[in-house]
C-alpha cells in the first residue's frame, strides 16, 4: 500500500485578480473579499491589492491567479505567484500577437 501524502505549507494562499503588469518580475493583484457585518449581518464586500512576485513575467493583465504568502521580497512584496487558474481572452490574444510580431523580428534578423 502506497501513501499519498500532500505536503502542506500552512502559509496564507488568496485567488486574485492580475490589474497591473508594468513592474518587472511583480504583478499587483486585486483580491475581492466579502464578509457579514458582525452586528448587522448585511454583507460588505471589500478589496485589497497585493504586490506578488512573478519571477518568469509569466501573468498577464485580467488573469486570475492563485498567490502565496512568503518572505518579505522588498518593502512591499510579501506574495508569490502560485499558478494561472484562468487565462484573460484579451490577454491571451495580445500574447499571441506578441509572440508572432517577435517571431517575426527573429526571422528578419536571420
Amino acid at each position: 500500500m502506497a501513501e499519498t501524502t500532500a505536503k502542506t505549507t500552512g502559509r496564507a494562499t488568496k485567488v486574485g485578480e492580475v490589474v497591473s503588469t508594468k513592474m518587472n518580475k511583480t504583478i499587483v493583484v486585486k483580491v475581492d473579499m466579502k464578509k457579514a457585518h458582525p452586528l448587522y449581518r448585511r454583507v460588505i464586500a471589500s478589496s485589497k491589492r497585493f504586490y506578488v512576485h512573478d519571477e518568469e513575467n509569466k501573468a498577464l493583465l485580467g488573469d486570475v491567479v492563485r498567490i502565496e504568502e512568503t518572505r518579505p521580497m522588498s518593502k512591499l512584496k510579501r506574495w508569490r505567484l502560485l499558478d494561472i487558474i484562468r487565462r484573460s481572452a484579451l490577454a491571451a490574444a495580445n500574447d499571441a500577437a506578441h509572440k508572432a510580431e517577435s517571431k517575426a523580428k527573429r526571422d528578419l534578423a536571420s
